[in-house]
């Protein structure tokens, strides 16, 4: 399978070193001062705050070309109409994994509707850059107990995904069929983007576990979106969001806030680049709310 990962950030990086170590054809697409970075010294990777870097001489390129067997864009959610314009004379199937809830269809529109998969990289989210080095979470570069899911736009059991699922499983990334991938992506959605936003407003995920008051408005809105979501939540446990208690909710998300793992998320990074993938979020979540 030749494949190409869109995408040379946290999760794109990890992803095609990853595939590569595992003996899989893989070129990474990169821009601008990353794209000199990687041909000079490849993916340069180190454990949390582990003084030992290792570097995986991943192939890069600078724009895609000819055709592939699966395209893995790793971008953020608003550069992917950028993304999608340059994909559209491509060959190949495109697994989309990252944040959207806008559904399948206004990619579809641009690529081709049968070229679409959907998907989301919870494996491979835990890390940050520093400068050119990708700083992952301990317990190895892709933990066994996160699975990554990866689905059909109509939850169809295709042999495209069939093929997808065992590729990535033959090289030791724990991905599973989900037949419900546009719902999963919404719930997730509808969960991270008041998280998101509190945290910022906060200046952090620390700050904002010691304002119970901004983690009970917090909540309000996340319930707001799961009761705007089309379809029930899946997980389904999210629906426990709706459900329990405020007062238990409130206390368990200002334990996970101050945790380590709240810490090293995306949770605090004050980037523009996070700024406007909440903000392209956020109005796809009205254009759900709408919708209903």
């Amino acid at each position: 399978m030749k494949l190409l990962v869109y995408g040379a950030g946290v999760c794109g990086s990890l992803l095609a070193a990853h595939l590569h170590e595992a003996g899989l054809d893989v070129s990474l697409l990169a821009r601008g001062r990353r794209l000199a970075d990687l041909r000079q010294y490849g993916v340069r990777l180190a454990e949390e705050d582990s003084p030992a870097v290792r570097q995986v001489p991943v192939p890069v390129v600078e724009h895609p070309a000819g055709g592939y067997d699966l395209i893995a864009v790793t971008v953020r959610t608003h550069q992917v109409d950028a993304v999608l314009e340059s994909l559209a004379e491509v060959d190949g199937d495109v697994l989309f994994l990252l944040n959207w809830a806008a559904g399948a269809r206004p990619l579809g529109a641009v690529i081709g509707h049968e070229r679409v998969l959907l998907g989301f990289p919870p494996a491979l989210a835990g890390g940050t850059m520093d400068g050119d080095v990708v700083r992952y979470r301990a317990g190895g570069l892709l933990t066994r107990r996160v699975p990554m899911p990866i689905g059909e736009p109509d939850g169809r059991t295709t042999p495209r995904l069939e093929r997808v699922v065992r590729e990535f499983r033959t090289a030791g990334i724990n991905a599973r069929a989900e037949p419900r991938m546009d719902a999963w992506l919404k719930t997730h959605a509808a969960f991270e983007v008041p998280l998101g936003q509190a945290a910022r407003a906060a200046g952090g995920p620390a700050a904002l576990a010691e304002d119970p008051d901004a983690v009970r408005g917090m909540l309000h809105l996340m319930r707001r979106n799961l009761a705007a979501l089309p379809a029930p939540p899946v997980p389904r446990a999210f629906g426990a969001l709706r459900t329990l208690p405020a007062g238990l909710i409130v206390a368990l998300l200002r334990r996970f806030l101050r945790s380590p793992t709240a810490a090293r998320s995306g949770l605090a990074d004050a980037s523009a680049a996070t700024a406007a993938e909440l903000e392209r979020l956020t109005e796809q979540m009205r254009g759900l709310a709408e919708a209903r």
